[in-house]
């Protein structure tokens, strides 16, 4: 068996990306996380503000929470849950209704649980991009992403950085490999399809859908 230890780029610091590289890492894997943002969390990102008299105020602006369905997600949510990293949110629900200005349509007790991080929507992504394996480089897009020597994957940031050979590449969001992303960064996406079109059409299966939160 080979002594070298796998190398496996991870692209995005959100739940995904994060939840990989952790997953890898613990399988022994050596992870490298890059992500454009300044920190980890993606879509359950926090951001901090300090007021004129220098209160810090904190804005959960994605996820304001998520609920779980899948047994195998329950029981990794359970495992944050014993490290202090999410909670239960166990306020009520509604509806408001501007014309009557009342709540209306309140959900019924237990629905579905609904789960916060502690102390911001991002504690998991933090917690996770800290474990040990897992290395994470902030303030870095990607901008190139080349198959080389049938063997590994070469990254090249934004501002022309090689960035380092992979034997793996984990993307966390398709439009590092969509048109849209041209319009985003006045950059071609990083991966072209021409060097994997088998991946084309199955990329264009995953549903990507513009949200407000």
């Amino acid at each position: 068996m080979s002594s070298t230890i796998p190398k496996v780029a991870v692209i995005g610091s959100g739940i995904s990306g994060a939840v990989c590289a952790s997953s890898l890492a613990r399988n022994g894997i050596s992870v490298t996380v890059f992500d454009w943002g300044r920190g980890p969390g993606g879509r359950m990102s926090q951001r901090r503000e300090t007021t004129e008299d220098g209160k810090e105020l904190f804005f959960d602006h994605g996820a304001p929470y998520f609920t779980v369905t899948n047994p195998d997600v329950l029981a990794m949510v359970f495992e944050w849950e014993s490290r202090g990293l999410v909670a239960e949110w166990e306020e009520r629900f509604g509806t408001f209704d501007f014309a009557s200005k009342t709540f209306i349509s309140y959900e019924k007790e237990l629905a579905s649980r609904k789960y916060v991080g502690i102390t911001g929507m991002n504690s998991v992504c933090k917690a996770l991009c800290n474990e040990i394996g897992v290395h994470c480089k902030f303030g870095i897009g990607i901008a190139k992403m080349e198959w080389v020597d049938e063997k590994s994957w070469s990254l090249s940031s934004s501002k022309g950085q090689f960035l380092g050979n992979f034997d793996g590449v984990v993307v966390t969001d398709k439009i590092l490999a969509s048109p849209g992303f041209f319009y985003l960064t006045e950059h071609p996406p990083p991966l072209d399809m021409n060097v994997a079109p088998q991946l084309l059409s199955r990329m264009q299966e995953i549903p990507f859908r513009s949200c407000f939160a």
